[in-house]
């Protein structure tokens, strides 16, 4: 049978993301590029969604997944654990923080969320303590669209005409340096600040009744690659630890290397009690996400009922497992995470250099090969733009006509007001394509804001 031949989107049948967009068909993936059935190239500056860390053609993950799809496609998890699950497994615990002993693998990072979720609830019912009902989490976050994690984030536009279906999670401030802490208030005081609105909350709710504060390490989408300021995670894990709650981390968009890491909160000296993977950890070349646990809440499930009640078709996939497995691997043969602690600061120095100064740039921040830029209508008093003007929307289309992808948000002061995009290459990414990515970033601005 002959593939079918791409059709122009006028007549697609596909239920696209926006119904009212025209799509280019991708037809090739080259290193850090990608191709359209047209022949024009774009240069991957977003990853995808912070996906596509070894670019779009490696040919050892290529290699694995055909290998295992020769050997063994799927096998039900009901039945049987699988050689490449087995070995992910022991890869991701070897460098995973202190204590995390399990991982528990789903088909993307909103799975990963609602596993957790669930695990977390499961816990405390095998502690007897089925009175705790609570989850926190923060305001302009964002843990996924199912209907748990949806609840639990704080993205206002996407929560809003779900609201009657969600769970009634509550939600504290975010660590958002830029525009919430106070002109006299140093990092640490800032800190200080939010670690005690969470404690507040958890004595409001009633310290026996809260589950888990659940957390991106360094916030992703909604607000645009927002890192903590010192010592606030900290202050959160002792705020946690006071009260018997499970500290959440998402890394579903910031782990994996992304931040120069594996895991983005090893460079807060923390342990969470789960963290949840998913993107950089199959790299788009196969759906899969993980929840990693601490190794106490697998003993609790395993001598109370000792099951888990909770599960997906695909998880823990073979061919998924592999291609992961073999995402890790070439992380460690060739340094890659190592490659984006190193050549982070050189990316932040190029965007600081092309669009520091502009007029309508307010604040560019981030870690490694993740990266936010947040546009204001004046920079002195940080206003933001009408939400009409879709200066965000605006940006990633002359970025496309310029032959970059870039990932933009709005809403990202309030859920309604405030523009920002992200940059996340890939991590193979030279020297030269992040000066082109800085250059055709830089223009796509600029011709933004001339008209």
């Amino acid at each position: 049978m002959q593939p079918a031949t791409p059709r122009a989107a006028a007549v697609s049948h596909v239920f696209h993301r926006n119904s009212r967009a025209p799509y280019p068909i991708a037809v090739r993936g080259e290193g850090v590029y990608l191709y359209d059935a047209a022949g024009k190239r774009y240069l991957d500056g977003c990853s995808g969604a912070a996906v596509s860390c070894l670019g779009h053609d490696d040919p050892d993950v290529i290699a694995a997944i055909k290998q295992q799809l020769d050997r063994l496609p799927y096998a039900h998890t009901s039945f049987f654990s699988t050689e490449p699950m087995e070995a992910l497994a022991e890869a991701l615990i070897a460098r995973a923080p202190a204590g995390i002993d399990r991982v528990y693998f789903v088909s993307g990072g909103s799975e990963a969320i609602e596993a957790a979720l669930k695990l977390a609830r499961q816990y405390f019912v095998e502690l007897g303590q089925a009175q705790r009902r609570y989850v926190i989490g923060r305001r302009q976050s964002y843990h996924g669209n199912t209907l748990g994690a949806l609840a639990v984030g704080g993205n206002m536009w996407r929560r809003q005409q779900f609201e009657p279906l969600l769970i009634d999670a509550v939600h504290v401030a975010p660590c958002y340096e830029y525009r919430e802490r106070h002109g006299d208030e140093t990092l640490e005081g800032y800190g200080r600040r939010l670690a005690a609105e969470l404690e507040a909350e958890i004595q409001r709710l009633g310290p026996q009744s809260v589950i888990a504060f659940v957390a991106e390490t360094v916030v992703g989408a909604t607000l645009g690659a927002v890192p903590p300021v010192p010592e606030y995670f900290r202050l959160v894990r002792e705020v946690c630890d006071r009260y018997g709650v499970l500290l959440i981390l998402d890394e579903v968009m910031c782990g994996m290397g992304r931040t120069g890491s594996l895991y983005a909160c090893e460079q807060e000296g923390i342990v969470p009690d789960m963290v949840c993977i998913a993107k950089g950890l199959g790299a788009g070349y196969q759906p899969i996400g993980a929840t990693l646990v601490q190794g106490r809440i697998h003993a609790a499930v395993q001598a109370g009922s000792g099951f888990f009640q909770h599960g997906h078709t695909y998880i823990g996939h073979a061919v998924a497992c592999a291609a992961a497995l073999a995402v890790q691997r070439v992380f460690a043969e060739r340094r890659l995470v190592e490659r984006v602690r190193a050549l982070g600061s050189g990316l932040e120095a190029r965007l600081r250099a092309r669009l520091g100064a502009h007029p309508h740039v307010g604040d560019i921040r981030g870690r490694g090969f993740f990266w936010g830029v947040e546009f204001v209508a004046d920079r002195a008093s940080k206003a933001t733009f009408d939400p009409a003007a879709a200066i965000n929307a605006r940006i990633k289309a002359e970025a496309l006509r310029h032959g970059l992808m870039c990932y933009p948000m709005g809403g990202t002061v309030d859920g309604v007001h405030g523009d920002h995009v992200l940059i996340a290459p890939p991590f193979i990414a030279t020297e030269a394509q992040l000066d082109e990515l800085a250059d055709k970033l830089g223009r796509a601005v600029e011709a933004v804001f001339a008209g």
